[in-house]
């Protein structure tokens, strides 16, 4: 695997490498060894799937808070997603930025989410499913967010949202965020 560091600090974009031949490819999209060896979070207590019927999908921006912070390992398995994360940690020198990157299914890059950053995803296919690994399993009462399309924040959607749930559009503003 290559790790590539973005703007937000801790998060990285993981290239997997494939291993070739005739008949497709192989590749790890987890190594604990290699993980720890960048520094990153190496432990992962649960792994969930997002599948998205319709193209223009929003989910997000969404982050647990402590005691339950979370690290995720964000991969496209199915179409397309553009993926943002944000970092709200509080006093972070990357505090409200964010990045944002195409992830597809035929693609071998995922996405390194560190604790306390947000994460959120517009699909750009119908039929697009997106692979969670995380550091925590979830825990309703401490999950957080904020919204989508709050202009401190700004984040660059490639394309406007067609689906997005209530919860994720009343959310309250990045200013207003739990603390993580």
């Amino acid at each position: 695997m290559k790790f590539k560091p973005t703007l937000i600090g801790g998060a990285l974009v993981v290239e997997m490498e494939r291993l070739e031949d005739d008949r497709g490819y192989f590749a790890r999209t987890w190594c604990t060894e290699e993980f720890a060896a960048h520094g990153l979070k190496a432990s992962m207590a649960q792994c969930s799937i997002s599948f998205n019927r319709v193209r223009g999908t929003l989910r997000g921006m969404h982050y647990q808070v402590s005691p339950s912070l979370e690290a995720k390992l964000i991969r496209c398995s199915r179409g397309a997603i553009y993926d943002v994360i944000v970092d709200a940690r509080r006093g972070s020198a990357t505090e409200g930025k964010f990045f944002g990157l195409q992830l597809t299914q035929d693609d071998p890059v995922m996405l390194y989410a560190p604790e306390g950053v947000a994460h959120g995803f517009i699909t750009l296919t119908d039929d697009a499913e997106v692979i969670y690994t995380m550091s925590t399993a979830y825990q309703p009462d401490d999950q957080a967010g904020f919204r989508w399309d709050d202009p401190e924040v700004a984040i660059e959607w490639p394309i406007p949202p067609s689906r997005i749930s209530s919860r994720d559009a009343n959310l309250p503003l990045f200013a207003a965020r739990r603390v993580p």
